[in-house]
């Protein structure tokens, strides 16, 4: 009878297996849970490093950073930002830089060897008084009735003087402007007394030097004037005096400068002497 009740139950090895079995199970439970647990964790901590590196470049975390405080300048994002505005800010100058040398460099093919030889084409103009002709000065009753004094029409241009032209040209004794920019513009007549003097005349001679611009606009436009109230003496057999006066003006394409006198019949047209001239400054 004991001997049926012992082979009843369960062995010792049969309990054995159940034990690891049990044990097993219980382990690969423990395991799951730890990796499921730390798996969780690290998303966790993934997403929220990963929201504040998003935020850093998109300053939705700027409100606490202050620029004087060394905690928020010592910011690891702070620093990535920093860094990254000075490579973009590096880069973007190295472009430019490049870009510019390129068009200069295509520029420069395009200019002629002849051109790239004489090197920039300068704006000026020195013309000079001549003899011999006839109309020097214009009549009071001409189109610059409204300018004071009476225009020089006549000036020596050729170079066979010491007169030039270069990027302006004479007409009808103006210098017509064909580039706009600032000018100097300048002027010296030359004025010569010679005549009999009479008994009881007062000798006495007002000797004023216009420089007008001809604009848009339909009457001349006074620039600078000079002038000189002069009496010689009875005695002498002549006197000589000179005007010259410059200055700078801002000039526009088609503008027109030309210079008047009063007592024309007392200018001497000497090209060393009276002179008119303008060049670009800028």
């Amino acid at each position: 009878m004991a001997m049926m009740e012992v082979q009843g139950g369960p062995s010792l090895g049969q309990t054995c297996v159940l034990i690891v079995v049990f044990t097993v199970l219980l382990q690969s439970l423990c395991v799951a849970v730890t990796y499921v647990y730390f798996t969780n964790e690290l998303k966790q901590m993934q997403d929220k490093y990963s929201k504040s590196g998003i935020a850093c470049f998109l300053k939705e975390d700027d409100s606490y950073w202050d620029p004087n405080d060394e905690d928020s300048m010592n910011s690891p994002c702070w620093q990535v930002k920093w860094q990254l505005r000075q490579l973009v800010r590096k880069m973007i100058l190295r472009t430019s830089e490049e870009t510019i040398s390129t068009v200069q460099g295509k520029k420069q093919q395009n200019i002629s060897p002849l051109v790239r030889e004489r090197g920039p084409q300068r704006v000026a103009a020195h013309i000079t008084g001549t003899r011999g002709r006839s109309n020097t000065l214009s009549s009071p009753n001409s189109k610059n009735e409204k300018a004071l004094g009476h225009k020089i029409n006549s000036w020596e241009s050729s170079r066979s003087g010491h007169s030039f032209l270069s990027n302006l040209h004479l007409r009808n004794g103006e210098l017509v402007i064909h580039e706009k920019g600032f000018y100097y513009i300048y002027s010296q007549t030359y004025f010569r007394f010679q005549e009999e003097i009479k008994e009881n005349t007062k000798n006495d001679k007002q000797m004023v030097q216009y420089i007008y611009k001809y604009t848009s606009y339909p009457d001349p436009i006074l620039l600078m004037k000079s002038a000189r109230n002069s009496c010689w003496s009875k005695d002498a057999e002549y006197g000589l005096y000179s005007i010259y006066q410059g200055g700078i003006f801002e000039l526009k394409e088609n503008d027109r400068i030309f210079v008047s006198v009063t007592n024309e019949h007392l200018i001497d047209m000497d090209h060393e002497a009276s002179f008119f001239g303008a060049f670009l400054v800028g």
